[in-house]
């Protein structure tokens, strides 16, 4: 079943023990150099907390997921943390922001998807706010473990960016293997 995959508590559990030793510590030093410490945050899709954890060292950081399950557990290891139930793709909270961080969470998105949610975190952002995400590089679509992954490339993204953001870098980088991921870091027009 699409999609289903984040919303049991076995899988949360399963993906936690999986993404264990992974983080995105050098992405969040890469944003650090652009985006000033106490900048409010939000982290699209926070899934076990990692990031949100070394996020949260520099700044005032809002975490959020669109599963309960990882809300659950986001709530429960951070009490007093700030956890909202986001849909990355329409981003409803009338909350605004200096930047915005998700690491391997926008590649769900279907294209249309991406584009709604490109202006929608313009519009919660402030003047010349930050965002940067991770993606996986490559080609095409894919159906993992239920969910939906589109692959990206830099003209990609600048594509699918660049209505609304000016592009400061994409770069590749490595997560498994040499050059099987992008990231983007923008300015808001």
């Amino acid at each position: 079943m699409e999609g289903e995959y984040y919303k049991t508590k076995a899988s949360v559990e399963e993906y936690i023990h999986l993404a264990k030793d992974v983080s995105g510590k050098e992405l969040i030093e890469q944003l650090k150099q652009i985006l000033p410490p106490n900048s409010n945050v939000l982290e699209i899709g926070s899934g076990p907390g990692t990031d949100w954890k070394i996020l949260n060292a520099s700044y005032n950081v809002i975490g959020s997921d669109f599963s309960t399950e990882f809300l659950n557990h986001l709530r429960n290891e951070n009490p007093t943390g700030e956890f909202l139930e986001l849909n990355a793709g329409t981003l409803e909270t009338d909350k605004k922001f200096d930047g915005i961080y998700s690491n391997k969470v926008m590649h769900h998105l279907k294209a249309e998807e991406l584009v709604a949610s490109i202006k929608r975190q313009a519009e919660i952002l402030n003047t010349k706010g930050i965002i940067c995400h991770s993606f996986w590089k490559g080609e095409g679509s894919e159906i993992f473990k239920g969910l939906f992954v589109n692959y990206h490339t830099e003209a990609s993204l600048k594509d699918a960016f660049e209505n609304e953001f000016e592009i400061l870098s994409t770069e590749d980088y490595a997560e498994f293997e040499e050059g099987d991921s992008l990231l983007l870091l923008a300015k808001k027009k």
